[in-house]
C-alpha cells in the first residue's frame, strides 16, 4: 500500500484473454486523480459477451459505470489517438487482462493495433509496462516472450492468488490481484491486507499447532 507519486496518465489495455473484468476492476479503484486511457480489443469484447459476469452491457458501458470522469475509452484499431506517440508522455501502461498473442507481438515487436503501439512506445521511451498475462499453463514459446520483456523491463504480473490476503470471496481475490498491480506502479490502495511481520507470526504459530 505505497504511497507518494504515481503515474498520473495511466494506459489500460484490455486484450481478448479469459478474465476481462479485471480489466474493470482495474479501472475501478484507480485515484480520481489519474487520467486513464483505455483501450479495448476486438477479442475482449467477444470475450466480455461471453463470459457470465455483467453480459447485460457493453464493455465500454461497464467501465464508464465504474469510472464516470477522467476517462477516455479507444477502440483497439485507432492507431491515430495520441497515447500512440511517445510525445503524449503517458507515464505507465498496463495490460489486463493481457493475452500471449499480445505478448507474442509485443516481444517481437509488431505495433499492429492500438495496444501493441502503445506497449512498443512504453519500451521505446524507457516507461513502465506491466502485463496480467492471462494463461494456464504456459508453453515454452510464451515463457520465452515474457523472459525476452522481462529482461526489457516489463513486469510480468499474471493474476497469482496471495492465500495471505484472506479472500473469501471472487470480488475480494479480484481486489487482491488489483492491489498487487497497484503497488507495483506505486498507486496508493486498501484493497487488500498486507503481509506483515504480525501476519507471519501468526502463521507460523497456527502451523506449530
Amino acid at each position: 500500500m505505497m504511497s507518494g507519486q504515481y503515474p498520473k496518465k495511466l494506459v489500460v489495455g484490455i486484450s481478448g484473454a479469459s478474465g476481462v473484468h479485471l480489466g474493470i476492476e482495474f479501472v475501478r479503484y484507480l485515484p480520481s486523480d489519474i487520467a486513464v486511457y483505455v483501450v479495448v480489443s476486438n477479442g475482449a469484447q467477444c470475450v466480455y459477451a461471453n463470459e457470465p459476469r455483467d453480459s447485460h452491457q457493453t464493455l465500454e458501458g461497464a467501465l464508464c459505470e465504474v469510472r464516470a470522469h477522467n476517462l477516455k475509452i479507444f477502440s483497439d484499431e485507432a492507431l491515430h489517438e495520441c497515447i500512440a506517440s511517445g510525445s503524449s508522455r503517458m507515464e505507465a501502461m498496463c495490460i489486463i487482462p493481457a493475452s500471449c498473442d499480445v505478448v507474442a507481438k509485443i516481444a517481437m515487436g509488431v505495433s499492429d493495433t492500438l495496444i501493441t503501439r502503445s506497449a512498443s512506445v512504453m519500451l521505446k521511451e524507457g516507461r513502465k509496462l506491466l502485463l496480467g498475462v492471462r494463461e494456464m499453463p504456459f508453453s515454452a514459446i510464451m515463457l520465452e516472450n515474457m523472459l525476452k520483456l522481462s529482461r526489457l523491463g516489463v513486469c510480468i504480473a499474471p493474476p497469482i492468488v496471495g492465500y495471505y490476503g484472506g479472500a473469501k470471496s471472487l470480488e475480494q481475490m479480484e481486489q487482491f490481484f488489483v492491489g498487487k498491480w497497484y503497488d507495483v506502479l506505486g498507486i496508493p490502495h486498501r484493497l487488500f491486507t498486507p503481509w506483515d511481520d504480525d501476519a507471519r507470526q501468526d502463521v507460523i504459530k497456527v502451523a506449530k499447532q
